[in-house]
């Protein structure tokens, strides 16, 4: 019997460099997210960056990725506004650079989504792909830096970003699954964006009695050093509003809007074959929306890994289904702690640890993910 998901890890030591591969196979599709590792060695950024490509060529020879198309790319940098110049990229995929240093001491990471069995297509904005009546498109790295503040500059990247999804037949509230807000100092700059992302979605009919977006909203620095904010979209047209379910785990989380914030959880999009889960951006916080821990680092930990467990477990899937993870740390210091405890907890999972301040002070770390399931939903299109 076939596996649907696998995992792989890829040491090149010829590049010094590892790239962490799942694979996930079901129907006509195959999709992979591989996590890309440089050797730090003590290089300057383009020898770095000479090393990472050589390994990205590797990982796309792979036969095992034969057909594959690359959807969208992340690049991790440690100094966005020196070393996005340095990079001259050469892929037509939705790419978004941001400096949220990798904690392993080296100046770059990369996370690669590809497909198999997908039509792909490139537009100046987005990266689509399509196949059985879906469309899935994907926007990165949108910034507008036109304007002071993150509040104003957050209205006029959503803006831009409705004009894109108009563009497509679709919008924000109907056909928008997943953003990314990456913040300049977020500590200061992070309530504009609240504020801002709130009247916006009101606008458009998004209300804590209709719905939110999954979502995170994290540090992180733009290239352009007049941007504060910098946004990340994931969309889709071609599904029926039933295959989209919101993830709560009221159990262990509360209502976001019952502190202010306009995100969903967690989302499950439902397909003929398969269920994805998007997890967004989770702390250690509880049912009543309060930090939990302050300042223990190892609890924190645990307590964000039973929150993401509770929101898989509510969308029929475990730690096992999970294909890519991100991790956001705010204190460099506790990189060896977090790193141990990932290594045991997800030995075989992609994921990249980067600095990151999480929205509020107190948290010391959040994560989000990806998971995939096979499944038969008779009343739906396969993927």
């Amino acid at each position: 019997m076939q596996l649907t998901m696998e995992f792989q890890e890829i040491n090149i030591e010829e590049y010094g460099a590892s790239i962490e591969l799942s694979r996930f196979h079901a129907g006509e599709v195959t999709e992979f997210h591989a996590m890309l590792h440089i050797d730090p060695r003590g290089e300057t950024f383009a020898d770095q960056l000479a090393r990472l490509k050589k390994a990205e060529k590797h990982l796309t020879n792979l036969e095992t990725l034969s057909g594959a198309s690359t959807v969208f790319k992340r690049y991790f940098l440690s100094d966005a506004t020196n070393q996005v110049p340095l990079i001259n990229e050469d892929d037509q995929c939705t790419i978004s650079y941001i400096q949220q240093p990798p904690l392993d001491g080296s100046k770059i990471a990369l996370w690669l989504y590809l497909q198999q069995g997908t039509n792909i297509t490139h537009t100046a904005d987005s990266t689509i792909a399509t196949h059985n009546g879906y469309s899935h498109i994907y926007t990165m790295g949108l910034t507008d830096s036109s304007a002071d503040g993150s509040y104003v500059q957050t209205e006029k990247t959503l803006s831009a970003y409705m004009d894109i999804l108009k563009q497509h037949g679709a919008t924000l509230a109907d056909n928008c699954i997943r953003t990314w807000f990456f913040v300049r100092d977020v500590d200061t700059q992070y309530a504009g964006l609240v504020k801002s992302r709130r009247e916006i979605f009101i606008e458009q009919g998004l209300t804590q009695d209709t719905h939110y977006i999954a979502s995170t909203g994290i540090g992180g620095n733009p290239a352009d050093p007049k941007a504060i904010v910098q946004l990340g979209c994931y969309a889709i047209t071609g599904f029926q509003p039933e295959q989209q379910r919101y993830l709560y785990a009221l159990t262990h989380l509360n209502k976001t809007y019952e502190y202010g914030v306009t995100f969903e959880r967690g989302t499950l999009m439902q397909y003929g074959d398969r269920n994805h889960i998007y997890i967004s951006g989770t702390a250690s916080i509880n049912n009543k929306g309060e930090v939990v821990h302050v300042g223990d680092i190892v609890n924190q930990t645990h307590r964000m890994w039973e929150n993401v467990e509770k929101l898989l477990e509510e969308g029929g899937m475990g730690n096992d289904d999970i294909m890519q993870i991100i991790v956001y740390l705010r204190d460099i210091a506790d990189y060896e702690v977090v790193k141990k405890m990932f290594e045991e907890k997800f030995p075989q999972t992609p994921y990249v640890v980067t600095l990151a301040p999480v929205c509020r002070p107190t948290w010391l770390i959040e994560m989000e993910c990806i998971a995939v399931k096979a499944a038969v939903n008779n009343c739906f299109m396969a993927f």
